[in-house]
């Protein structure tokens, strides 16, 4: 099985957290992140989200050092409209460096290079006791590298901590795992969402903690889960369809075709073709899921005016209004990525595709060693999410994909049990004591007591 040797760590807010921070966070000689926040009466963060989803990680990692902090907290650095829910202004659109890939990211090398010299300066001058940087890994790892460079250059006593939320995927790519032992250079400590990956960190050279994976919060905002002892968001279907007037009578399905604006330019042409198959057979309703990407909704706004079928755009940003068309729709489409997790704990059975240009397809082809794309396949180490890539990533092979999981009860009741071991797998307390994660702490304030404590 894909999922090995797992190493994880209970963690709560109370003495054992605190052993357990002090063991995986080795600064010796350095004075600590609290100690350096009282002497200058505030503590000052760095920190950059490249992405959608990085977005709603920082935010909430934000939000938890803040509750934690009996200092006042300044963050200055690079994020979206959730981070600015948190204080921060943005240096610059997020959208600039939301690029990946690798013939797509061509066209905005020029950019990438003024952002990312821009954001190293701007550290700088601010003097962050801690930096922070949140997945998106190309430009992240430049942007520690060049800055723990410039540090050095300066010599400067005192120099922040570095930190990276989410590991890269070293698990996806023949050799990925070597990769790991130059990091450790620039990033002092990496925070972990998936159970294999902290192990590996750690025999590289490179301090990992496993926190969990960030979608588990959704759960703990929303406040709808009844079941403490289960990973689930059941949202209200009844109000959805009551609130945009679709009929009873009408097949809802989900459509998620990504944050960034390369995929969803890719993909919703694709996914609008397959709705039209459908069309044919079923009375259908789209629900269209628009990232809060001011580019993406610009170009999705004007993209649906000519669909096959009706219908419902749902802006980003509302997970209440996420998870309840969820519970209204009979199944979804999407573009791999996060959301993928969060149809799982919305227990929404899924298909998930993906295509990029022709050049970064075949290197994945030859550089991928790992046989399927999305995380709840890659956790579980089993095709329980029917997925369809590449080549095949064709209007005439997701539309049976589709109709066989609104039709088919076996092949939807094979990825909703799924999901109970998949959470399972994420939630880093169950896996040491048999409890969960929901009423003891969460990923974000596990990251910001490490981060706190360091």
């Amino acid at each position: 099985m894909f999922v090995k040797s797992v190493w994880s760590v209970k963690i709560a807010m109370n003495t054992s957290f605190s052993r357990a921070a002090k063991r995986s966070l080795s600064f010796s000689g350095r004075t600590s992140v609290r100690d350096l926040a009282a002497k200058d009466g505030e503590l000052r963060v760095f920190i950059v989200a490249g992405e959608v989803s990085g977005d709603i990680i920082a935010s909430r990692f934000m939000n938890s050092l803040q509750t934690l902090s009996p200092f006042p907290v300044r963050f200055v650095g690079v994020g979206g409209l959730m981070m600015s829910h948190q204080g921060l202004n943005s240096l610059f659109p997020m959208e600039d460096i939301a690029v990946m890939g690798i013939w797509e990211l061509l066209p905005h090398l020029s950019t990438l290079r003024v952002r990312l010299k821009k954001a190293v300066e701007s550290a700088l001058t601010f003097e962050p006791h801690v930096v922070l940087t949140v997945d998106s890994k190309g430009f992240s790892f430049r942007f520690l590298k060049q800055l723990r460079a410039r540090y050095g250059l300066l010599h400067r006593v005192t120099t922040p901590r570095h930190f990276h939320y989410v590991a890269p995927s070293f698990w996806a790519w023949k050799g990925g795992e070597s990769r790991l032992k130059g990091l450790s250079e620039f990033v002092d400590h990496v925070f972990c969402i998936l159970p294999f990956e902290a192990e590996v960190c750690r025999s590289n050279g490179l301090a990992a903690t496993f926190v969990g994976h960030p979608t588990l919060e959704d759960v703990l905002e929303l406040k709808i889960n009844k079941c403490v002892d289960e990973w689930k968001v059941q949202g209200d279907g009844e109000e959805f369809r009551r609130n945009y007037g679709i009929s009873s009578e009408s097949t809802i399905i989900s459509v998620l075709p990504g944050s960034r604006l390369q995929e969803v330019t890719r993909m919703l042409p694709i996914f609008s073709r397959t709705m039209k198959l459908l069309s044919h057979r079923e009375d259908l309703t789209a629900v269209i899921h628009v990232a809060p990407n001011k580019h993406v909704h610009n170009y999705i706004t004007n993209a649906v005016c000519d669909w096959p079928v009706p219908i419902v755009l749902v802006p980003g940003g509302s997970p209440c209004m996420k998870y309840n068309s969820f519970s209204a729709s009979r199944v979804a489409l999407c573009t791999s990525g996060t959301v993928a997790v969060e149809l799982q704990l919305a227990r929404l059975p899924c298909v998930v595709a993906y295509r990029a240009h022709i050049l970064t397809e075949w290197f994945i082809r030859y550089k991928a060693k790992i046989d399927y794309i999305s995380l709840p396949n890659i956790v579980l180490d089993s095709s329980v999410i029917p997925e369809a890539l590449f080549g095949d990533c064709t209007p005439s092979q997701l539309a049976p994909l589709l109709m066989d999981l609104m039709h088919d009860e076996s092949l939807r009741q094979k990825q909703i049990s799924a999901a109970e071991t998949l959470f399972d797998l994420l939630d880093p307390l169950r896996r040491v004591s048999g409890n969960s994660t929901q009423n003891e702490t969460t990923p974000s304030m596990m990251a910001a007591s490490l981060v706190f404590n360091s």
